[in-house]
């Protein structure tokens, strides 16, 4: 059975070889990530008002940007895609574990769709409250005092027993404190409130801090129901269109007329859009999916801002040279607030 030619043994091992390194070329894990466009999908699906369905024909819809790791085949593909992008670990992650860097991603969706609630039900004149829980840990500084107790996904409740109603409370407390003082933290961790005492750092700006990048975590109650499934998205960016998913819903308003509106954008609880990353592959997945608007976050550019921007472009330069070049017939609408995109969609149809 095995006596086998030198030339039968040579062919053979060549063969392993050779599978070898197709399986590795498609499946061998790089230390990159790989972006690019990910879908369009219809808010129809992810947003449930009580007594309040969608009936209106078009559809807005939610872009996404495809991440994965990266594998030899996949950064090849990056390289000579224009589209696709070669990113860090560094870069997507922050430097932080997966599981964390989920964490955050999920924390970022919820509250997006918490603003984007308040921001359509205050614009349509419901019933709609904001109470803030505190402020979120996105990441603990190593060399913070409290970092042997405080984790992202925590949320501050108190400072030396005061409660605020806005990081920027908290923020203004605690620079006010001198560095080295000892400072009770009230946090909840997993649903379960606990204490810690430590010195307060100093941080680069010369004040005193904890050591910790934060924001709001707030938490909104609306009449009517409105219930929200964002599915496997996560971040922040998917706010705008929400707000304009539920407003619809909600005032039972046809804006779409038919039309298939895809954008992007974060907003916050006075309905300002801000900008986000990956727009250039989010116009691609509205092109892909058929829109002929897409909504694109607007700022005014200067040169201080374009020195950091992505692309060295604002969201909306950025978005609207994108069109020109793959999706010239998709018209991209420059929006500062969620008015501005109502505005947009009752005068022109």
């Amino acid at each position: 059975m095995w006596n086998l030619t030198r030339r039968q043994w040579r062919q053979i091992l060549v063969t392993v070889i050779l599978a070898l390194a197709v399986l590795l070329f498609f499946l061998w894990p790089l230390p990159k990530y790989i972006e690019g466009p990910g879908e369009a999908d219809n808010l129809k699906s992810f947003v449930t008002v009580a007594q309040h369905p969608d009936k209106h024909k078009g559809k807005y819809m939610i872009t996404s940007v495809a991440l994965a790791q990266a594998r030899p085949v996949s950064y090849l593909y990056a390289k000579f895609n224009p589209y696709y992008s070669i990113e860090s670990v560094a870069s997507v992650t922050g430097g932080e574990s997966n599981a964390t860097y989920d964490k955050v991603q999920n924390f970022y969706m919820k509250s997006a769709i918490n603003e984007s609630i308040y921001t359509a039900y205050w614009a349509a004149h419901k019933t709609v409250k904001r109470h803030y829980l505190g402020i979120y840990v996105l990441s603990v500084d190593r060399r913070s005092p409290f970092a042997q107790a405080l984790k992202v996904g925590d949320t501050v409740t108190e400072v030396n027993g005061h409660h605020f109603n806005s990081m920027t409370g908290y923020q203004r407390y605690i620079q006010r404190q001198k560095v080295g003082q000892r400072t009770t933290i009230t946090y909840q961790h997993n649903g379960k409130t606990h204490h810690v005492t430590a010195k307060l750092m100093r941080l680069p700006t010369k004040k005193a801090g904890i050591g910790i990048t934060l924001t709001d975590n707030v938490k909104v109650s609306a009449r009517p129901k409105v219930q929200v499934n964002p599915g496997n998205i996560g971040g922040p960016s998917g706010g705008l269109m929400f707000s304009l998913q539920i407003y619809t819903q909600v005032t039972g308003q046809d804006l779409r007329h038919g039309r298939k509106i895809a954008g992007t954008g974060t907003v916050d609880g006075d309905g300002n859009v801000g900008e986000i990353g990956g727009i250039d592959k989010k116009i691609i997945a509205a092109k892909r999916a058929g829109a002929t608007v897409f909504f694109a976050p607007y700022v005014k550019p200067t040169k201080l801002l374009l020195k950091y921007e992505e692309q060295h472009q604002t969201n909306y330069q950025l978005a609207k040279a994108t069109a020109k070049k793959y999706a010239p017939n998709m018209k991209v609408v420059p929006v500062k607030s969620f008015d501005d995109a109502v505005h947009y969609l009752r005068t022109h149809r």
